[in-house]
This record gives C-alpha cells, sequence and structure tokens, in this order.
C-alpha cells in the first residue's frame, strides 16, 4: 500500500485533468447502464402483450402510447443514439486519462534518470548499466498500469458497481441477491493469486534486467569477444539468461492463466444460477421476458467489472514491483552529496592540499593510506607507482567522484566539501586514458567541455589539440558522426577530441589518467605535444606508467601501499636509486635480443 500510496503521488500534477476524465468516465459508465433498455423495450412493448411487470412503469406508460411501428423506429435510432454518445465520452476520457498515464511516465522518468545521474560513482561501480537502464526504460512503465489500469478502473469499476446494483434491485432483489453469492468467493481468489503474482511479476522483471545486461555487455564488447573468438561463449550465457527469463515468464503466465480460470468459473457460476432462478420467475410470470433478458445483461455488465476489479489487483500487484525496483534506486541516498552550507566554488588558482587522506572502496582494504601533499598553483604533478598503488584514485578524489573516509581535500585553502559539486567540476578537466564519447558528431563532442560554446571556439580548441586536420578529412567536417563511444576513430583522434573538449573548458585544474598509455609512440609524441599545451598555466596532476612522459615534470610522487614513498624531480628520484630508480631502469633496459 506504502508503494501505491507514494505512486499516486507523481498524478498531483494532473489533478484537474484527472477529475475531468473521472466525470466523463462516469457519465460512460452511465450510458452503459441504458444501452440494453431498447432490447428490453422491444421485447415487451413491441412483441409482448402490454400487461404485466414491465421494464419500468413510467417508460412502459409512455411506449404504450406509441404505434408499434414508431416504437420500433425509436428503439432502433436509440440503439445507435446511445452508441454514439457511449463512443464519443469513451473516446474523449480515455485519451484524457492516458494522456495523464503517459505524462506522469515523463515525470517519472526524469526524477529517476536525474537521481541516477547525481549519485556517486560507487554506487554505479557495484551495479550493472543494463539494470539500470531498465528500471529507467521498463520498470517505471509501472507508473500507467497503476494509473490506468489501477486507479482509474477501480474507480470506474466501483462507481459502474452502484450503479448496476440499484438498476438490478429495481428490477428483482431477489435475483440481486443471488448474482451477488459469488462475491465473497471472488474476492478471496483476487486475495489469493495477488501475493503470487507479485512476487512472479518481481522475478520476471529481475530476470529481464539481466538478460538487457548480458546482451549490453556483450554487444558493447563485441570487438574483444570476437578477437578472442568467444562468441559461442557469450552465445551461451545470454542463452542461459534467456532460458531463466523464460522459466520465470512461464511460472507467471500459469499463474496468470489459473487465476483467470478461477474468476471465469466462479462467473459462470453466478450466472447458471441466475439463469435458472430468473428462467422460473419468468416461466411463473413473476417478471417479463423483457425483464429478464434486461437483468441478465446487467448481470454480464455487473460481473464485469467484477472480473476487471481481480485483474486490476493482480496488474496492480505486477506493477508495485517494478515501482518498488523504482524507489529503490530513488531512495538511495547520494554517498557524496551537497552538504547544506554548500556555496559555489569562486575563480580558484589551484592550489591543491591533500592532508591525511585516506580512502578504500572496500571498508577492509584501503587504497589511500593518510596522505598528505601540497600542490603549488600552475605546476605539474606526476603520480606514478605500481598497480594498485592509489594514483587514479587520488585523481578522482579531486573533483569529489568520492569522498574521503578521512582526511581533507583543500583547493585554495577550501576544503572541496564546502563547494557544490557542479561548481566544483566546472573548475577542473578530464582527459582519461580512454576517452568517452558520445554517439554524436565530432563537433558535439567537443562542445561538450563548455555549454553554449560558439563554432569558432570549438575550432578554435580542435587545432589546439592537433585535432583540426583530421576532422576536416572526415566526410562531413565537424558534423561527422563519430559512432558509439567514437568506434569511428581511432585511439590517438579520440584523445585528441578528449584534449580538445578539456581547451575547450578552460579551466585552472588538470586531471590527465593515462592519457597516452593505450598509444604508439609516435601517437604519444604528438598527443604529449598538445597536452604539454594544455598543461601551461594550469595546476596539472597526471598519472601515467611512462615514466618518460613526466621525467622532466615539477615534482614526481611516487606511491606505493596509498602513501607517498618518495618525492622529487625526475633526475632527483633517478638519483636516490629508490623505487623510482628501478621503475626508470626497468623502463629504459634495452631489448633483450640474446639467442633463444
Amino acid at each position: 500500500m506504502k508503494v501505491l500510496r507514494r505512486s499516486l503521488l507523481y498524478f498531483r500534477p494532473f489533478w484537474r485533468q484527472t477529475l475531468a476524465g473521472l466525470a466523463l468516465m462516469m457519465l460512460t459508465n452511465a450510458l452503459s447502464v441504458m444501452r440494453p433498455w431498447p432490447l428490453a423495450i422491444l421485447l415487451d412493448q413491441v412483441f409482448g402483450s402490454h400487461s404485466g411487470a414491465k421494464v419500468a412503469r413510467g417508460l412502459s406508460d409512455f411506449c404504450a402510447t406509441l404505434p408499434a411501428q414508431h416504437l420500433l423506429a425509436w428503439t432502433a435510432a436509440s440503439v445507435l443514439a446511445l452508441q454514439l454518445t457511449w463512443g464519443l465520452f469513451q473516446f474523449w476520457h480515455t485519451w484524457i486519462l492516458v494522456k495523464i498515464g503517459l505524462k506522469s511516465l515523463l515525470v517519472l522518468r526524469t526524477e529517476l534518470y536525474s537521481h541516477l545521474q547525481r549519485l556517486s560513482l560507487k554506487f554505479h561501480d557495484a551495479r550493472r548499466s543494463g539494470d539500470s537502464t531498465f528500471r529507467v526504460t521498463y520498470d517505471t512503465q509501472s507508473i500507467q498500469t497503476i494509473y490506468n489500469r489501477g486507479f482509474m478502473t477501480v474507480t470506474g469499476s466501483l462507481f459502474s458497481l452502484a450503479m448496476m446494483f440499484l438498476v438490478m434491485w429495481s428490477c428483482s432483489w431477489k435475483l440481486t441477491l443471488v448474482s451477488l453469492i459469488i462475491v465473497p468467493l471472488l474476492m478471496w481468489v483476487i486475495y489469493y493469486f495477488a501475493d503470487r503474482i507479485r512476487r512472479e511479476s518481481t522475478q520476471v522483471q529481475q530476470e529481464e534486467s539481466d538478460v538487457l545486461s548480458r546482451a549490453q555487455e556483450g554487444l558493447t564488447s563485441i570487438r574483444i569477444v570476437q578477437a578472442f573468438g568467444r562468441q559461442h561463449h557469450e552465445i551461451d550465457r545470454f542463452a542461459q539468461e534467456c532460458e531463466q527469463s523464460l522459466s520465470a515468464n512461464l511460472r507467471l503466465t500459469f499463474t496468470n492463466v489459473a487465476s483467470s480460470f478461477a474468476v471465469g468459473l466462479i462467473t459462470a457460476l453466478g450466472t447458471a444460477c441466475l439463469f435458472y432462478l430468473g428462467g422460473q420467475q419468468a416461466m411463473n410470470g413473476e417478471i417479463t421476458l423483457g425483464t429478464f433478458v434486461l437483468f441478465t445483461s446487467y448481470l454480464v455488465m455487473l460481473y464485469q467489472p467484477l472480473e476487471q476489479l481481480s485483474y486490476t489487483g493482480w496488474a496492480i500487484a505486477g506493477a508495485t514491483a517494478g515501482m518498488q525496483r523504482v524507489f529503490e534506486i530513488l531512495d538511495t541516498p547520494d554517498d557524496v552529496p551537497d552538504t547544506p552550507s554548500a556555496v559555489p566554488a569562486p575563480m580558484l588558482k589551484g592550489r591543491i592540499s591533500f592532508d591525511g587522506v585516506s580512502f578504500g572502496y572496500d571498508a577492509n582494504r584501503p587504497v589511500l593510506n593518510a596522505l598528505s601533499v601540497e600542490i603549488e598553483p600552475g605546476s605539474t604533478v606526476a603520480f606514478v607507482g605500481g598497480t594498485g598503488a592509489g594514483k587514479s584514485t587520488l585523481l578522482s578524489l579531486v573533483p569529489r567522484f568520492y569522498d574521503p573516509s578521512s582526511g581533507t581535500v583543500k583547493i585554495d585553502g577550501h576544503d572541496i566539501r564546502s563547494f557544490t559539486k557542479q561548481s566544483l567540476r566546472q573548475h577542473i578537466s578530464i582527459v582519461l586514458q580512454d576517452t568517452l564519447l558520445l554517439s554524436t558528431t565530432a563537433h558535439e563532442n567537443i562542445a561538450y567541455g563548455k555549454s553554449g560554446a560558439s563554432e569558432a571556439e570549438i575550432i578554435a580548441a580542435a587545432k589546439a589539440a592537433r585535432a583540426h586536420d583530421f576532422i576536416m578529412q572526415m566526410p562531413h567536417g565537424y558534423h561527422t558522426q563519430v559512432g558509439e563511444r567514437g568506434v569511428c576513430l581511432s585511439g590517438g583522434q579520440r584523445q585528441r577530441i578528449g584534449i580538445a573538449r578539456a581547451f575547450l573548458k578552460n579551466t585552472p585544474i588538470l586531471l590527465l589518467d593515462e592519457p597516452t598509455s593505450a598509444l604508439d609512440v609516435e601517437t604519444e609524441a604528438e598527443i604529449m605535444e598538445a597536452i604539454d599545451r594544455l598543461m601551461k598555466g594550469r595546476t596539472t596532476l597526471i598519472v601515467t606508467h611512462r615514466l618518460t612522459t613526466i621525467h622532466h615534470v615539477d615534482k614526481i610522487h611516487v606511491l606505493q601501499m596509498g602513501k607517498i614513498y618518495e618525492s622529487g624531480s625526475g633526475p632527483e628520484l633517478v638519483a636516490r636509486n629508490g623505487l623510482y630508480a628501478d621503475l626508470w631502469e626497468k623502463m629504459n633496459q634495452p631489448p633483450d635480443d640474446s639467442p633463444q
């Protein structure tokens, strides 16, 4: 119930349209009650005798004043008029209510996607992106089910039931009581199957999410899959996920079919009882044939909303499972939040301080241990060390992708947590080992670094990054599509786009995380030339395994076991014969050409 109440809150902005839709739906249901009357009048007034109990005494007296031919024409015209009016109201209220459901879906999807964008990398590191994608695209659709097949169907069905009951009671209270005998049994069936459907729907959605995640992972890694000839392995893994999804769907389908069978059997039982008792009353003259036919029509109309309520209960149970998965994300707090007192960052100079910083992705396995280091504004500082020493982690703390478990990171003497994350990151540019490009044009990928950048600024940034020439050689120049993740470009070209993006952003702080490690020597030299221009006048933190690219920077810090092991310039560290000297010697050893 908590999930349902929370889901209905998304319809508050549309309460006026909802009231209008409800009013139209009630008019539609009221017209539905009148639709069987022409047939009853036809049987009693045109083909039957004019004596005995009639459909309705006032209407019977009016019909008795009309000639049979006129009455026949009147009933035929009334059938058409009722259908036309009912159809118009049905179309109108359906359009309004579906539109409200879709608008609510838009609100929910946007809110969920926005929340996922705000959550820290720690959250995303622990989840498969396919599962998050499934929740945004598919689980959110449950809001439509809750509204259109839940709230509106329940409201309309209860209104229809009330009207049917009153009309049926006026025709025959005995038959009305007979028709309601099955209601307790029907409610028990609804309750019995609802919990099973909710649990099995949750399992289906989880399995479908796993299928999407597996497909997304296999297709985005298609190059490595084909390179290692692992197509059959990936197909088997995908088929296994599909089989699990199939089993879950079959279980849910069996439950749905069984529940529909039970509901149909119960309503058939009520119909059989009414046919037997109503038929006896008609044969005994207690009711007319028209009244019996009318009552039978209303019985179908009575059982229809009862069946709708049962199916609605199960649909809501399934939708609740989807909404529960949505709210699970929305209820996940941002573990790197803006503090209540956070303010926009002023123009920063770029003095960066790590004061006793400790951090671990797992609380029991620290990556950084009480690390302290001071970086002067405008200087270039490199961090080197073995795999797992904490180099990239250290860089990730500066833009607050993560927060340290203890200690502080400061810029210009201010704890970076005193700034809003968005304003802080506006002062930081990042170039990664594998530049991430969007599936759009080269122009838009460069412009991603600065919203509202002019054409001249984008071209100037591309020229500074030595990307302009190869961009102009592409079929459509700056408006050429680069493919998903920049697949249409070489590694060096992607890096130049990333550097151009950083040039365009023009920030006082620059973070470089293995910017050339995936490149050949010739391309590396060209990229480093562009990076050297980019670093001028900026506080630059660079992480790399290629010591030749950072040997002559202002200062090098060697990390080991999450701490600063030694610091100094490249020549100074080589002279000390420490860890850096060992790394430098191994990197500069001539290849072993001795015969085997």
